[in-house]
């Protein structure tokens, strides 16, 4: 099923506004206020960060558009994890920066230091997104959270609809382009289960993994998995799942808001039984019924 372009360089793709054809042309991102990091396959800069299935909702395909609001869900896990009145640092922040004990370090792209993590043998992947280290008044760490944000691949090709836009022409015809969410069982939720089982043997990681996505992402896990996980409280082995959807559009000239629709936590345990039990088969028969029918036909 093709795909249409819903927001391009942060506005909506139908925004002729002076401050949409200014990021556009200049291919800047105004959730990073910078260029734009996202590229096609031939290295082109895409600036797509929105796209939207026939009779579906839209659907966030670029990480950084969870970014909205200077990293505001950054803030709200910190938050959620250490208490009011924290605040984002950098890694890299200094000793006077950090002295009333309500700093918390990010380490992650583009906030001054990466964590450099030792090599596994070129086995499995630990690292994950963001980190988000709470630090006493004297800069020693107290406690930390990993945070890891998704939103959705495609496949195909939307560059003849992406260039329409960029010349302020109407698109016509369809693209190639679909919504991969075969990612999501194949490689999103291993690699969670993965991570959460790696972070579990953290003794300050007391919060455990934050899995930031868009809604349809977080809804399409919950079917993938049965919809019988169990809630827990925040803990080591803990997943929590935090979904995100786009606000109203807001007419020309102006971004849409980046809105939190709910959070749900249960435990790397609970998402790997479910993963892989027999409780979310299809109806029985339905390699005989495929084989029939191709027989038939």
């Amino acid at each position: 099923m093709s795909l249409r372009i819903i927001e391009l360089f942060g506005y909506s793709s139908a925004d002729s506004s002076e401050s949409a054809q200014s990021h556009r042309s200049k291919f800047r991102c105004p959730f990073l206020h910078d260029r734009c990091t996202k590229t096609l396959n031939d290295g082109i800069i895409s600036g797509v960060c929105t796209v939207k299935q026939v009779n579906s909702s839209p659907i966030i395909c670029c990480p950084v558009r969870l970014y909205a609001a200077d990293y505001k869900m950054l803030l709200d896990i910190a938050t959620d994890c250490f208490g009011p009145g924290v605040r984002l640092v950098a890694g890299s922040a200094t000793l006077s920066e950090v002295s009333d004990g309500k700093a918390v370090a990010v380490f992650g792209k583009r906030w001054g230091r990466e964590l450099h993590l030792p090599q596994r043998g070129g086995v499995g992947s630990y690292f994950v997104d963001w980190v988000l280290a709470h630090l006493a008044g004297d800069g020693t760490l107290k406690e930390f959270v990993a945070v890891e944000v998704q939103t959705i691949d495609t496949t195909g090709n939307y560059r003849d609809e992406r260039q329409a836009h960029m010349d302020g022409v109407g698109f016509v015809g369809n693209s190639t382009a679909g919504i991969n969410w075969e990612n999501v069982s194949k490689r999103i939720l291993p690699q969670l289960i993965y991570k959460g089982h790696v972070l579990r043997r953290e003794k300050l990681c007391s919060k455990g993994l934050f899995f930031v996505c868009p809604t349809p992402i977080y809804e399409r896990i919950v079917r993938r998995l049965g919809g019988e996980l169990l809630d827990y409280m925040p803990q080591p082995g803990a997943l929590t799942f935090r979904h995100y959807d786009l606000g109203p559009d807001l007419g020309q000239g102006e971004i849409r808001d980046l809105v939190f629709r709910g959070q749900r936590t249960t435990t790397v345990d609970q998402v790997a039984h479910a993963l892989s039990s027999p409780s979310n088969l299809p109806a029985a028969g339905v390699y005989q019924q495929a084989i029939e029918m191709a027989i038939g036909s």
